[in-house]
């Protein structure tokens, strides 16, 4: 067990107000108001942040989440601003009886669903504040908070994808350790020599079946400046886009700088389907080995340029203020799999089209190679806990998604794209491309990753939930994402999604 060194550091509130505790009960609505114990427990344990409906800062919190999906109402929001205020509110929310019946959510996922990084009727901890990174030049490491703006949270443990994975693994395989309060308010740390089943397991495993996560100790490396950009054709290339992709997929374990993004992806300004391809060379070639076939076919527009990492990633940044709807699934590099899926993706968007009148949605099918040379990074780094080691070839993961302004039409066209999802997927299965490995990281709530990984990975997982949560307190008080617990139930994720999806098919 290690200590939190030094205690906390005054964070910055950001001009927020934080009144007294008399005052937001008159505000509260009578129900939230019956349930605010647990509220005024965490504030009691000397926890300064903790934000309460109609207030600003409870307001600015949730319309945070990028997701408007995903914006819920919790009784309030606490914000731990270090590991030993963590600590505090795990002892809080699991040991003291005001909170005994509470049950809660950390935010700081990946995931766009309702339930999964926040919670109605019990306490949201929001990561926000633990967000210090700092870089240790000698050690070839940076040690990053979880709420930091970097691309961390659960983006790492249930992957995390970039564009230097052919060369350097997914980010999960570059944690060097993990600092993670436990059930029991104990602060742990996962590397090679100290507790090493654990920190297998948190690369992939979703760290919400095991604690909460407040460090990233990452390795580092020197990169310099990146060739890439985006560039725009007509969605009559498709073929030409397949071809040059299936080539480009086996290519990639001979030519690892590469980074390459394939997305067919309705825009409501053109009220069409264009292709838009993301191109990244982590050593700054203008168009290297494996581009060719892409190179041949006539572009629209691009903004291909020799830039920085950081604004190359700035054009994946997606509108806010949308429900996003998500689907994921694997298949084999072939093209006739590949072909279908993006005629499957051509009638779910007519079908919008024809049963909307709204215009304003967007989608994507959007394709990313996982070539075998992955996994061999994540083993030569000491293991994750994903099961892609146990493929022999390449394959393609598709992320196939629509964007949608109100809850009603998010009811409407979350069935059609779980039909279509669901028909590729059907497809894929009868040419024998399926490929049985759903990446956690774009799944939607009812698809269940977890299992995907191998019966040994799960037994693997559970193993180390019952070694540092033996009493399963996080699969039953922190109910949201995907838990282990409900492997081969028939969803992933925990009752929270079911309780507010339902039966969508």
């Amino acid at each position: 067990m290690h200590t939190d060194e030094g205690g906390c550091q005054p964070s910055q509130t950001r001009g927020y107000t934080h009144r007294g505790a008399v005052s937001i009960l008159l505000v509260l609505p009578v129900a939230l108001a019956r349930n605010s114990t647990c509220c005024e427990a965490l504030r009691g344990a000397g926890l300064a942040h903790v934000l309460y409906p109609n207030s600003t800062a409870y307001e600015n919190r949730t319309e945070s989440y990028w997701s408007v999906s995903a914006q819920l109402t919790p009784y309030c929001i606490v914000q731990p601003t270090c590991t030993s205020d963590v600590v505090k509110v795990v002892n809080t929310l699991l040991k003291g009886a005001a909170c005994s019946s509470t049950k809660f959510a950390v935010r700081g996922g990946h995931t766009t669903w309702a339930g999964a990084a926040k919670i109605d009727d019990g306490v949201t901890v929001d990561m926000g504040f633990i967000k210090t990174v700092t870089l240790d030049k000698n050690a070839s490491t940076a040690s990053i908070g979880t709420g930091a703006f970097v691309g961390v949270g659960g983006f790492m443990t249930g992957g995390g994808n970039s564009f230097f994975l052919a060369r350097q693994g997914f980010a999960c395989d570059n944690v060097k350790n993990f600092e993670m309060v436990t059930a029991n308010g104990d602060i742990v740390h996962a590397n090679a020599d100290e507790n090493p089943d654990l920190w297998q397991a948190l690369k992939g495993g979703a760290g919400a079946n095991f604690g909460i996560l407040t460090r990233y100790d990452m390795y580092a490396f020197r990169a310099g400046n990146l060739w890439g950009g985006t560039a725009t054709y007509n969605k009559s290339t498709s073929a030409e886009h397949i071809a040059a992709y299936v080539k480009w997929t086996d290519n990639v374990n001979k030519y690892t700088a590469g980074s390459n993004i394939l997305i067919w992806t309705y825009l409501p300004s053109l009220v069409d389907i264009v292709i838009l391809t993301a191109y990244e060379d982590t050593e700054g070639n203008e168009w290297p080995a494996g581009f060719e076939g892409f190179k041949a076919i006539p572009r629209i527009t691009d903004t291909l340029r020799i830039d920085s990492h950081k604004g190359l990633i700035a054009e994946f940044e997606i509108g806010y203020r949308y429900r996003d709807i998500w689907f994921t699934m694997t298949f084999a590099n072939d093209p006739e799999v590949y072909t279908k899926i993006v005629e499957f993706n051509q009638a779910f968007v007519d079908e919008r089209k024809a049963s909307s009148d709204d215009p304003d949605f967007g989608t994507q099918c959007m394709t990313q190679s996982i070539p075998t040379i992955f996994s061999k990074h994540s083993v030569e780094k000491g293991g994750n806990i994903m099961g892609l080691d146990k493929l022999d070839h390449n394959v393609v993961m598709l992320l196939s998604n629509i964007a949608v302004k109100t809850a009603e039409q998010e009811a409407v066209a979350r069935p059609p794209l779980r039909y279509y999802g669901e028909k590729m997927q059907d497809f894929a299965a009868s040419k024998g491309g399926l490929i049985d490995w759903v990446y956690l990281n774009y799944a939607d709530w009812y698809q269940d990753p977890l299992a995907s990984y191998g019966a040994d990975n799960v037994e693997k997982i559970r193993t180390v939930v019952r070694k540092f949560d033996p009493q399963g307190i996080f699969q039953t008080k922190a109910p949201g994402g995907f838990k282990i617990s409900k492997v081969g139930t028939g969803s992933g994720a925990g009752v929270e999604e079911r309780a507010l999806y339902g039966d969508v098919m």
